[in-house]
């Protein structure tokens, strides 16, 4: 035997044998470990699917009602029925539009819910290939106005659609007769546009900027010598497209 005894192998081998045997934990500690790191691993697994399916559900519901269809008595509650619907037909109504399909919509994103309403108000309509008058009151605040004096209230939610003059609805209303396939019915007899159609004067925009004053509201009078607000133009600057909006 060495008189250095770390220098024997047999003697560290025997060592470290009969401490494994006599300290057995050893190996249930390196089981334990792989056991918890499954389950840890499990348990992350659990918090992605359960955030993937939270995502996943968020983006179906953008353009879903806020409330199932299922239940009768929630369907009454957050989509009026026919007869509320001819009522306020017959009493919402929009001079000058007898002929077109008219839609109150802004397209600011200050509030999300509001501007995913008007979004998906907008694609149901442009599948139907119909041209629509979009009246944004971000871009105009007359038109704020003019949507108050129809309804009658001061706080008026968007978007809201009125069809050859007569008020249909909101975002609610529209999805609802979309799906039930009324919509259909209702916008029969509108000439149809072509696949892809996209006005090349303002870009479906349906403003372009003033050409009197350029978009700056400002023009000079000769006469005068002085700066005044342009008369043509609305608080942005801008007029209605004259080559889709007649």
């Amino acid at each position: 035997m060495s008189r250095f005894p770390f220098f024997n192998r047999s003697n560290t081998i025997h060592s470290t044998k009969s401490e494994l045997s006599q300290k057995p934990y050893l190996h249930q500690h390196h089981l334990d470990r792989s056991g918890s790191l499954s389950q840890s691993y499990g348990s992350v697994e659990s918090v992605k699917t359960s955030i993937r399916g939270r995502m996943v559900k968020k983006l179906c519901n953008l353009f879903e009602s806020s409330k199932p269809l299922g239940s009768s008595e929630e369907e009454s509650e957050s989509v009026p029925s026919s007869k509320s619907r001819s009522d306020s037909c017959t009493l919402f109504r929009l001079s000058g539009t007898e002929d077109r399909i008219v839609v109150y919509l802004t397209s600011l994103r200050g509030i999300r819910r509001t501007f995913e309403d008007c979004n998906a108000v907008r694609m149901i309509l442009k599948g139907f290939r119909v041209w629509v008058d979009e009246r944004d009151v971000s871009m105009d605040w007359g038109y704020r106005e003019e949507l108050q004096r129809v309804l009658g209230e001061r706080h008026v939610a968007l978007p809201q659609v009125f069809v050859r003059g007569k008020y249909v609805g909101g975002a609610d209303v529209i999805k609802h007769l979309f799906e039930s396939g009324e919509l259909a019915k209702i916008l029969e007899g509108f000439p149809k546009l072509k696949p892809g159609f996209v006005c090349e004067s303002c870009g479906d925009v349906r403003f372009v900027p003033c050409e009197n004053c350029s978009g700056s509201r400002k023009v000079f009078d000769e006469d005068e010598g002085l700066l005044k607000t342009c008369s043509q133009c609305n608080e942005n600057g801008l007029l209605r497209c004259p080559y889709c909006c007649v």
